[in-house]
């Protein structure tokens, strides 16, 4: 057995040296290992010593501090990965997968596991479903990671070095897009938890990623691995995880208070806890739930985006249906295949199994109290959404998140907000935009922006409260 002390202790000695070469250290353990042996040995302690491999099989230090923002804006899924799930399936079904009986049980998988997904059945995955949902889900998941890790970028608190907890990885489309979101010199513990069949297609994806992403699968289901429900933890080591991801899987589970509970347990003093589910309502509302069970005034776990809550002693109870909208991706050639070879009728429309576009509700919650931006609402400058019932018809001041892009269809702009205090929805709705409110247009989804002379109205079609922006209103712009 290798003196690990030995290599770790000569690592950190030519650290500041020079590249750290396995053959160079085999020389100074006793017992002269070889130096492949000495090369797996920095590969497993090269997270906690802040080491990455190069490609040359020397090892330097990871550069100090956070990642820099990469520009996310994917336009296609990278054709590596494309390449690869194709190469499933035609293993599991010949080149012609998309035609035929093959063609047939894919695109029946798709239609059960969207309606399954839709009306919160159990989900089941075999290895048909889980090529099935890699064909149609992969490409947008691989996309919403990295929109939704934008809001923790820009406060600097992703480190070049994370161990990261992925619950319910299905197929890999959040690790694929983390691994490419993170710039060539972080190095990544990758552990997924998946029990399911998508758990051969993950490993299969997974070997795309580079030599510093270091993966683990664990085929245990989120209860058993995290020990909710009366199970026993089966997590491997009681390192903390810098992040943990649930990507669209909280509808999934039994229990997911408790599953995201659990999490943040396991989570270090200045981790994040990501979930995001599809855009659909149901969904998006559940997420949103989950965090309102999570997060309380008596809690230690804040809302760090997008749900701001702007009154800390509030809690909202609005339905809470928000998500965000980013750019459409190509149409992938596996998606376009599939969907082609499909038997239609004379007034049946293409498309059916091609899903590009990128909308999802998110959330990320923290232990250490931090926020996106740190901006609180005060009595004594504005009303609370709260209030709302006793301001109808007056014009007030608010502090509002924007939690939409516009709604309408081409009329008055419509746009989601909230405070963190409202019971029912609300909604700015800008009758006339001018110079001094086009604010409100511009700013993005999950900014912070000050309403002055909003005319607040009831709409009892919707249920829900109008704050009418017009010529007498202005919106400021207070965090983008």
């Amino acid at each position: 057995m290798i003196d690990r002390e030995a290599v770790r202790n000569n690592a950190n000695y030519l650290r500041n040296v020079r590249p750290i070469d396995p053959e160079e250290i085999a020389e100074y353990v006793e017992g002269t290992p070889h130096p492949a042996v000495v090369r797996e040995t920095l590969r497993e302690e090269a997270f906690d010593l802040r080491l990455r491999e190069r490609d040359d099989g020397s090892f330097e230090p990871v550069p100090e501090g956070p990642i820099p923002d990469p520009g996310w804006a994917p336009t296609a899924f990278p054709e590596e990965y494309a390449f690869a799930l194709e190469d499933l399936l035609v293993e599991e079904f010949g080149a012609n997968w998309h035609r035929g009986e093959s063609g047939a049980e894919l695109r029946e998988a798709v239609r059960r596991l969207k309606s399954d997904y839709l009306r919160g059945n159990d989900v089941e995955y075999d290895r048909t479903a889980a090529l099935g949902y890699g064909v149609y889900h992969l490409p947008a998941y691989y996309a919403t990671v990295g929109y939704v890790l934008d809001d923790l970028v820009e406060n600097g608190l992703l480190d070049r070095t994370l161990r990261v907890l992925d619950v319910g990885a299905g197929v890999g489309g959040p690790a694929l897009g983390l691994h490419d979101y993170l710039p060539d010199d972080a190095v990544v513990d990758y552990h997924a938890v998946e029990p399911s069949a998508a758990a051969d297609v993950l490993d299969r994806l997974l070997d795309e990623t580079g030599r510093n992403f270091r993966t683990t699968v664990h085929g245990a289901t989120a209860e058993s691995f995290l020990g909710t429900g009366g199970n026993e933890a089966e997590s491997a080591s009681d390192d903390p995880f810098d992040l943990v991801v649930f990507g669209n899987v909280l509808s999934e589970l039994a229990d997911p208070v408790a599953v995201v509970e659990a999490a943040l347990d396991r989570l270090a003093d200045d981790g994040s806890v990501v979930a995001f589910a599809p855009a659909d309502r149901d969904t998006a509302m559940g997420l949103r739930e989950v965090e309102r069970a999570v997060v309380t005034p008596t809690s230690d776990v804040e809302t760090y985006a997008p749900t701001l809550r702007l009154w800390p002693d509030a809690t909202p109870w609005d339905g809470g249906w928000s998500f965000d909208v980013a750019d459409d991706l190509d149409v992938p050639p596996f998606q376009r295949r599939l969907d082609e070879a499909a038997e239609r009728g004379a007034t049946d429309e293409p498309g059916e199994f091609v899903n590009v576009d990128v909308q999802f509700a998110y959330a990320i919650l923290r232990p250490d109290g931090k926020r996106r931006v740190d901006v609180r609402a005060s009595d004594d400058r504005c009303a609370r959404m709260a209030d709302s019932e006793a301001h109808v018809t007056d014009r007030v001041n608010l502090l509002a998140v924007k939690l939409s892009h516009d709604l309408s269809a081409g009329d008055n702009a419509l746009y989601r907000v909230g405070d963190g205090s409202q019971t029912v929805d609300h909604y700015l709705v800008c009758t006339r935009e001018t110079a001094l409110n086009e604010d409100l247009r511009r700013a993005d989804y999950g900014a912070v922006v000050f309403v002055e002379n909003g005319l607040v109205l009831w709409n009892d079609d919707e249920g829900a409260y109008n704050v009418v922006v017009d010529d007498e209103t202005v919106v400021d712009l207070v965090a983008p």
